[in-house]
């Protein structure tokens, strides 16, 4: 059974897809930490109802210096003999380091078809109002692992999404996360050794 660290910044609902398809044996593995970029978020309600470990690494503890707080992050991690990083909406920008410790062992859930609507700066509601700016008729999500660029490591599933007529990016944001929840434990499930 693999043992999960999942990352977050929001209300965690990507991360109670994993922990609920983990709980019900979907996914052959066990989400043993969650690390928060701030606090007094839902997500963090979401692990403590589970009985799961957290623990919160604000940026601005560490005076904004990314290195010294994955330093932080990977001390923390080291306690709990993790196999699996999933950033389940992380806004945090990952460095080399930690993404080096975790080559191939770190993934990311974007809500767009990579490559498109992707990169510095987008996220959130930014993706979705990108594609209805720019009349795609269809947009999605994809699972991707994390290197050391923003939204550019190798793809591992992605799944379309149709862009509806009087779509908002609000109401395209609702169906792309309906998918984000089937397509993250599909992926994690992947790499935890059971086939899909």
């Amino acid at each position: 059974m693999k043992r999960i660290a999942v990352f977050i910044s929001g209300s965690g609902s990507d991360m109670q897809s994993v922990i609920d398809a983990c709980e019900s044996g979907y996914i052959d593995g066990r989400v043993v930490c969650v690390v928060a970029s701030r606090d007094g978020i839902f997500g963090l309600e979401r692990a403590k109802k589970h009985g799961i470990d957290s623990a919160v690494f604000a940026l601005k503890d560490y005076d904004g210096d990314c290195g010294r707080r994955d330093e932080a992050i990977l001390s923390y991690l080291s306690g709990y003999d993790v196999d699996l990083i999933v950033l389940a909406g992380y806004l945090g920008i990952v460095t080399h380091r930690l993404v080096s410790a975790y080559s191939k062992r770190m993934i990311n859930i974007h809500p767009s078809l990579i490559p498109a609507h992707c990169g510095k700066g987008m996220y959130g509601l930014k993706v979705h109002a990108s594609v209805l700016a720019s009349g795609d008729k269809v947009s999605g999500a994809t699972v991707h692992y994390v290197d050391d660029g923003t939204d550019t490591g190798e793809i591992i599933v992605q799944q379309r999404v149709e862009v509806k007529a009087g779509d908002t990016p609000e109401t395209l944001q609702a169906r792309v996360l309906e998918t984000e929840h089937q397509l993250l434990p599909y992926a994690v499930r992947f790499l935890c050794g059971k086939d899909s």
